[in-house]
């Protein structure tokens, strides 16, 4: 699995980075910065957690 960001939906809100700090980080200009793109096994339902809590829907997990 893989994280994306639709960047036209991004709003920078930030929860993304708070559920998902193994993979995301929050940018200087209050954006997240994807660290990894590819989720480990491990992991996958703390990405979906955090893709279902992003007000924008701006960030997905992807086959």
């Amino acid at each position: 699995m893989r994280l994306e960001i639709d960047w036209t939906r991004c709003d920078g809100h930030g929860f993304c980075a708070l559920l998902l700090p193994e993979q995301l980080r929050m940018e200087p200009d209050g954006f997240p910065a994807v660290l990894d793109p590819v989720v480990p096994d491990d992991d996958v339902r703390h990405a979906r957690r955090a893709a279902s809590v992003c007000p924008a829907l701006a960030l997905r997990l992807e086959r």
